[in-house]
């Protein structure tokens, strides 16, 4: 927005209103800019370090409900900003939010839901993101004509920081975190909670072999690295990757930008970048086809990839996952008959296999 432009990054806010040869690329060429855009990764990169043990240690409740008041409070000083440090100092409490949100959200759907639902949950989580894509887009063009309305745009990301706060209030803590934390009949009586049936004995066990299992393991780092844990270690790297490298990230992040150098108005870029978060197929006729070779190659071979060497999980219990990693054509080789934790999920691997 050319108002927020003005007030905190006017020599990017005049390159753009000169008109000259410089390409749009350029004209955004600030080292300031990039600190303001970057922070946010940055600080959730280190913050996914530190979020990971306080989720271990202090549970998954704890973690999502300090990841959505650090956020809320990021959200609030980048509304209220009146320079470029309390715009970096909120991006970066932003940053943290992220960090501790994407680290616990995911592992407590994944530890709550039935094991028939688990995918559909997860893929929920993502799905949310993209539908807050959608809405910053809706209200980045509603408000783009404002001179305040930078700050609606940047503020209104208490809303959802404000949901999971509260939510995080009355959710229960998994069944997986109280084990862990010595709390053996309160997991027990969580795990009945959720599940809606006091027949529960079989699912529990496997909850306590997995929790034993996992306080075995000394110096965790090092851990994934042996042999048992590469199939892990090799699908929770290169899945992410896969998906980075089809470049929708990218060029999400950057549609306003791309549809300004294309001709657009200010109105139509940030129209154009909502229309894209409907529909990314209309975004085929502006690219460049270099560019959407060099994608469409890699989520080629993303696919072959989870074709071949991702396995099926539906109906399996996380805690019994290295069953399916055990009977898997080419991860199978590494991963040790005692790596085994469960019955229930290799009874249901037998009956697919019939």
């Amino acid at each position: 927005m050319d108002s927020f432009l003005s007030k905190f990054f006017p020599s990017v806010y005049r390159k753009e209103k000169e008109g000259h040869h410089e390409s749009m690329y350029c004209k955004f060429d600030s080292h300031l800019l990039t600190l303001f855009t970057s922070s946010l990764y940055l600080a959730a990169l280190f913050a996914s370090a530190v979020a990971a043990y306080v989720t271990k240690v202090f549970g998954r409740k704890i973690s999502m409900l300090f990841g959505g008041i650090v956020f809320l409070a990021g959200a609030i000083l980048n509304g209220v900003a009146v320079d470029v440090a309390m715009l970096i100092v909120g991006r970066l409490l932003l940053g943290v939010g992220v960090g501790f949100a994407n680290q616990s959200v995911p592992l407590y759907l994944s530890e709550m839901a039935p094991s028939q639902l688990r995918g559909a949950l997860n893929i929920g989580f993502q799905m949310a993101i993209t539908i807050g894509i959608l809405v910053a887009g809706l209200i980045n063009f509603t408000f783009a004509s404002k001179d305040w309305g930078w700050r609606a745009s940047l503020g209104l990301a208490a809303v959802p920081a404000i949901m999971i706060t509260v939510g995080s209030i009355f959710l229960p803590d998994t069944p997986n975190s109280i084990l862990a934390r010595g709390n053996t009949e309160k997991a027990r009586e969580m795990l009945k909670k959720i599940r809606g049936t006091d027949n529960v004995d079989e699912e529990f066990q496997d909850l306590i072999d997995a929790t034993h299992a996992a306080m075995r393991v000394d110096g965790q780092w090092s851990t994934i690295l042996k042999p048992e844990y590469r199939p892990h270690l090799a699908i929770c790297f290169l899945v992410p990757f896969f998906q980075q490298f089809t470049g929708i990230n990218v060029i999400m992040f950057y549609a306003p930008v791309l549809f300004k150098t294309l001709g657009f108005g200010d109105d139509a870029s940030l129209m154009s970048a909502v229309i894209t978060g409907l529909f990314f197929l209309t975004m085929l006729c502006h690219m460049k086809f270099g560019l959407f070779l060099f994608f469409a190659c890699w989520v080629v071979v993303m696919t072959l990839f989870i074709y071949f060497f991702l396995p099926e999980t539906k109906n399996v219990p996380i805690e019994e996952m290295n069953n399916v990693w055990r009977k898997h054509w080419f991860w199978g080789q590494y991963i040790p008959d005692d790596a085994v934790i469960g019955t229930a999920s290799s009874t249901k691997i037998k009956d697919m296999e019939a």
